[in-house]
């Protein structure tokens, strides 16, 4: 990413949250399309943090918005708030963890196995080249899932 690609992507940014109410980053990435400009929503977090971007109360709904000069600089208990009601899907705990050796770049196509499998008590896989981590809710389930899974690979 260039300098002046990111400059001109934040202009944008800037320009489109305050010239019309902007209610998620869903659609700021549309509309940034619309001008030409595409990005990811992990780009935009990172530009919103960059250019002071907060999501606050406005007419007809919570909007982003860049504070004032005048502005107390965001809490960040209320911008992880923010953050979490508008993208996170679930949370819930989890006690127990295991990892799967795979071979060499295999790990992805064998964690989305595991996703797919949609097997009880497992809350997150997150894959590497070779590894993958697997959460558990508790202890029980894992000791659980590492047997079956053994049995399952003829390990």
């Amino acid at each position: 990413m260039t300098p002046d690609r990111r400059r001109t992507r934040e202009r944008a940014i800037l320009h489109i949250i305050g010239s019309r109410p902007i209610r998620s980053q869903i659609e700021l990435v549309a509309a940034l399309a619309r001008e030409g400009i595409s990005t990811t929503q992990t780009t935009l977090s990172r530009d919103f943090q960059r250019l002071g971007i907060v999501k606050r109360p406005g007419p007809g709904g919570p909007r982003y918005q860049r504070p004032g000069r005048d502005t107390t600089p965001p809490d960040p208990h209320r911008m992880l708030a923010a953050t979490l009601s508008e993208l996170a899907l679930d949370i819930g705990p989890g006690n127990a963890l295991f990892a799967i050796r795979t071979m060499s770049g295999c790990a992805n196509a064998v964690a989305i196995a595991l996703d797919e499998a949609d097997l009880d008590g497992v809350l997150a896989t997150v894959a590497g080249d070779d590894t993958i981590l697997v959460l558990c809710r508790d202890a029980e389930i894992r000791s659980r899932l590492v047997d079956e899974l053994r049995s399952l690979a003829n390990l």
